[in-house]
Formats: C-alpha cells, sequence, structure tokens
C-alpha cells in the first residue's frame, strides 16, 4: 500500500525551537522514519526557507502568510485566513493522498476536498486566544484577541468535515472527544526522544526559553526576569525570536542575558551549559512543548502549576508559583548535581511519550493499518 501523506503547517517547522513547531518537525522525522512519504506545505512569514526539511520529504512547497490588516474584518480567523492559498487547494485536489492539517491554522480546505482529512489540534484555540487576551496589556492587541477568540469558538466546527481529529493532551483529548465523538484520537507531543546522557552534573546558569511572538510567552519572561533580577545567579533568556521589551529590561541587569537560538546545536548546547530550566506560562494549555524538551534536553526543572499539572510528569519537577518558591527551589538546586539516577528516573516516567510509537499510532489512525 502506497503510504503517501500531505502536511500542512502553519509555520516553517525548523529550527525546532519553540512550541508547536517542535510537534510538527518531530512529526515529519519520525513519519518519513517509519516509511510515509510527505509532500509539505509551508506558510512563510517570519522564518527562513530550510533545507533540512529535504531529508524528511518527497516534496516542499511554500506559501506566503497573508499580512494585510484587512483580514481582521473577515468573519473567519485571522490565524486562518491568513494561511488560506488558492494554489494549497489546487495542489491538495491534484490526487487522492490523505491530508494532515497542522492547527485549526491551515484548516480552511477541509470543507473542500473529498478525501481523507486530519486536523492535529495544538491547542482548544478560543479558549488559548481568551488566554491571551487576558495577558495582554496592549488594548489593541487586547481586543484582537478578543475578537479572534469568539471567530475561533464559531470556526471549530469546520471539525464536523474532517475525517479524525488528533489531539496533543489528556485535556484536549476529552474536550473534543465530548464535542465531535469518536472521530478524535490522542496522540502524544512529538519532540526530540533522545537523553542527554552525557550532561555534567553541574551547569553554569539558569535558563528560559520560549516564543517571543506571544504575550503569554513575554510574560512569564519578565515575571522571571523580575525574580532573578538581583539574584547571585546568572539567567539567559533564550529564544528564536527577538522582543524589544524583552531586550530594554534585560539591560538593566548584569546576571541576565538574552541568548538569540538560531539552530538546533545552539538550543543543544543552552541546554547543555545551564542547571536549572525555568518554566512559567500564566494560561493553561494541553501540555507545554517546551516541559517535554527541558526534560529530555536539561537538568533540573522548576515550573508552575499551569504548566505541571495533568501531564503525569509532576514528580520529575519542582513546583513553584511565587517569587519566594523559585528562589526557595534555586537556592536547593544550585547545588545539587544532576545524576545519572535523575536520568533514569526520567526515562522511566516518560515511556508514554515516545514520538516512534505515536507515528506508528498516527499510521494506524489514517492508513487504518
Amino acid at each position: 500500500m502506497d503510504k503517501t501523506l500531505h502536511i500542512v503547517s502553519f509555520d516553517i517547522p525548523y529550527p525546532p525551537n519553540y512550541g508547536g513547531i517542535i510537534d510538527v518537525y518531530y512529526k515529519i522525522k519520525h513519519l518519513h522514519s517509519a516509511g510515509i512519504k510527505i509532500h509539505l506545505h509551508l506558510f512563510e512569514y517570519s522564518r527562513e526557507k530550510s533545507t533540512e526539511l529535504e531529508k524528511y520529504c518527497k516534496s516542499i512547497t511554500y506559501y506566503k502568510r497573508k499580512n494585510s490588516p484587512f483580514l481582521v474584518f473577515s468573519t473567519t480567523p485571522y490565524i486562518v485566513k491568513s494561511r488560506t492559498n488558492k494554489k494549497l487547494l489546487e495542489n491538495l485536489q491534484n490526487d487522492n493522498y490523505p491530508v494532515l492539517f497542522e492547527g485549526l491554522h491551515t484548516s480552511f480546505y477541509c470543507k473542500y476536498l473529498s478525501k481523507k482529512t486530519y486536523v492535529r489540534t495544538h491547542n482548544i484555540e478560543h479558549l488559548y486566544y481568551k488566554g491571551l487576551a487576558y495577558s495582554e496589556k496592549n488594548i489593541i492587541k487586547k481586543i484582537f484577541f478578543i475578537t479572534e477568540s469568539w471567530k475561533l469558538k464559531l470556526y471549530e466546527k469546520i471539525i464536523n468535515k474532517t475525517t479524525g481529529i488528533l489531539t496533543i493532551s489528556h485535556s484536549e483529548q476529552d474536550y473534543f472527544l465530548n464535542k465531535y465523538g469518536k472521530k478524535s484520537t490522542y496522540i502524544p507531543v512529538f519532540h526530540n526522544s533522545e537523553f542527554k546522557n552525557h550532561l555534567s552534573k553541574k551547569g553554569k546558569y539558569l535558563l528560559w526559553h520560549g516564543d517571543l511572538r506571544t504575550s503569554d510567552n513575554v510574560n512569564a519572561a519578565l515575571f522571571l526576569i523580575d525574580i532573578f533580577k538581583n539574584a547571585e545567579y546568572p539567567l539567559k533568556i533564550a529564544s528564536g525570536t527577538i522582543n524589544s521589551r524583552i531586550q530594554n529590561t534585560i539591560k538593566r541587569y548584569p546576571n541576565i542575558e538574552f541568548v538569540r537560538i538560531n539552530n538546533n546545536k545552539d538550543f543543544d548546547k543552552l541546554f547543555e551549559n545551564s542547571h536549572i530550566n525555568l518554566l512559567y506560562t500564566f494560561q493553561k494549555t494541553g501540555i507545554k512543548l517546551k516541559l517535554i524538551n527541558a526534560l529530555y534536553k536539561g537538568k533540573h526543572i522548576i515550573g508552575n502549576s499551569k504548566i505541571l499539572s495533568d501531564t503525569g510528569l509532576e514528580n520529575l519537577c519542582y513546583l513553584a508559583n511565587t517569587k519566594e518558591e523559585f528562589l526557595y527551589h534555586v537556592k536547593n538546586l544550585m547545588n545539587q548535581d544532576f545524576t545519572s539516577e535523575n536520568i533514569e528516573k526520567r526515562k522511566k516516567n516518560m515511556i508514554n511519550f515516545s514520538p516512534t510509537e505515536s507515528a506508528k499510532k498516527i499510521i494506524q489512525v489514517i492508513f487504518k493499518q
């Protein structure tokens, strides 16, 4: 049987250095390893084209994401409307291969295709945007997020037109299963599944990483900067994107540094030389990729309840919700080695997050094998 699949991604999934794009990249990689031929369709707007993806795909087609401000007046959510392109529809209609749409963002053409279509849900999007609105200080952006949340709640019914849904967390599986029935299947998040056994016992600094294009991540970074601005420990704020507000804030504190993530080697080196990974979010949505990434690549992890609860990974991290709790755990952990026993404990607890098994599950769902 010919196992060929179209994948439509909301962004260029390389380097895999933020949120959902990590899931997209490693999904492509593991499906390729499992023998799936992939036709990849990418919306580009802020990241460079990548030759790395050519290793795993039979073809790659790029489409410019629309950026007209007038799109906000459409009843279709901006994140969806800006990712429409007639050429994409034509390319998807040229054959009978199934299509996997990454996120509601790319799902506009589900209703026009008379073949198997699946949506990988990266969030319950209307709740995610409601959370962004809550975190946003800029009144114009806040109104945009509130409006987008309302549009996404109405738009979500497009899922009725799809063959199936691949959810990314247990909480989202419960939501979509309750709303759309048995077409919903839980597929654990994809990630770099190579544990860093070579990790030194001690690192040199605290590390926070995230996509600084989202207000929740900006606020989380500012929250942690405020906690550690007068600490004796160095803190690195790392991202593939630059945010002027973060840059200007960091300049005031000699112990805090911004690091631009340009590729996977940069990312791995940051983890290897850090001693504690700091994780914080103001909104609970699914499972955070940065948590999974830190568990495989990093040493000690401190996170708040919104990022750790309901993951099944709470016993591998230290819980902190307040400034005092973060400072307390950091003070204790900076003197604690990260040992091979710590790594073995992680391996044992993360067996259900195998991307190889997740790829097999997707193949079973889409190709019925």
